[in-house]
């Protein structure tokens, strides 16, 4: 058993495995930027649907496919827009807020499908992002093989995670959020715009969750069908509240699901004789268990979820 399973993890498996980690890599630091400045934000699923379909469509019409990623990103944004104003201005709950986009965001690329192109499942092939070879890299023993050949997008993912701890843990912005997050009250009297710090933090959360979703229309699958995410934006919540709300755990995170959905895959590929309806619900399985194992382990922001009364 031992030597079969050496002989599946490859350096392939472990690729595609940083493959599928992407769009929960973005997803998760997206919900890490939300819930550290106190808004719960369950609307990353919807946020990157809509990035996905509005990088496929942008990618279909001008042939650029990062003009495509881009725009899902603004997409992504612009939900967090309608995330930030019902949530922070209008206080409403937060977590029907993000059901409420989620719903959205599975209905409107439909529409827009049906109108345009007469079927509202999908869009015609698009315009992709290809993987990039970087030669000092991959002339490099070991991790090589396993660094050196990777979509642009997940090299960007990789950045973001040393970025965004930076920006979090060592910049004045960073502790003004987690301030906000822990107790708005106290920040206002010193002279910080609570309501500025969260509109910032919800606004960038969608903007990164529409740019996972772009990796998913235009690197992984070179077009938009309804319903990609597959529940991705989830996953990537439960590997937020698995890292911690940390951007290196949720690097962890983001990489154990992802090697769970690519080892199904190759499992598969291989016929390996175990049902693929249960290979299938593998990364789903492992979702509940860390939900289950983790869920009031770890410790919440204070003034998590929690609207803020100025006065």
């Amino acid at each position: 058993m031992i030597t079969g399973f050496l002989q599946i993890l490859s350096a392939d498996l472990i690729v595609a495995s940083l493959g599928m980690a992407t769009p929960l890599i973005f997803g998760s630091i997206s919900g890490t930027f939300s819930e550290r400045a106190g808004v719960i934000n369950l609307g990353i699923e919807g946020m990157m649907l809509m990035g996905a379909f509005g990088a496929a469509m942008v990618s279909l019409i001008t042939g650029n496919p990062w003009l495509g990623v881009l725009f899902g990103g603004l997409l992504g944004a612009v939900m967090g827009i309608i995330h930030a104003v019902m949530c922070i201005q209008f206080r409403a709950n937060q977590s029907v807020v993000g059901v409420g986009i989620n719903i959205m965001a599975a209905g409107v690329p439909a529409i827009i499908l049906q109108f345009y192109w007469g079927n509202p499942g999908r869009t015609p092939l698009v315009a992709s992002i290809k993987n990039i070879t970087v030669p000092i890299i991959s002339r490099i023993p070991i991790i090589g093989p396993i660094f050196g050949h990777l979509n642009p997008l997940t090299y960007i993912a990789l950045l973001l995670v040393v970025l965004s701890h930076y920006i979090i843990f060592h910049t004045p912005f960073g502790l003004r959020m987690r301030a906000v997050g822990h107790h708005p009250k106290a920040v206002d009297t010193v002279g910080v715009n609570v309501f500025k710090i969260r509109y910032i933090s919800v606004i960038s959360s969608g903007f990164l969750a529409g740019l996972g979703g772009g990796y998913l229309s235009v690197a992984q699958l070179s077009m938009f069908c309804n319903g990609m995410t597959a529940g991705r934006g989830f996953i990537a919540l439960a590997a937020m509240i698995f890292g911690k709300r940390t951007p290196f755990g949720c690097l962890a995170a983001a990489l154990l699901f992802g090697f769970s959905d690519a080892l199904q895959m190759t499992l598969q590929a291989r016929g390996v004789p175990i049902a693929s309806d249960f290979l299938l619900m593998t990364p789903y399985i492992l979702t509940m268990i860390t939900l289950a194992g983790f869920v009031g382990k770890t410790i919440d922001p204070a003034a998590n979820g929690k609207p803020y009364i100025k006065g």
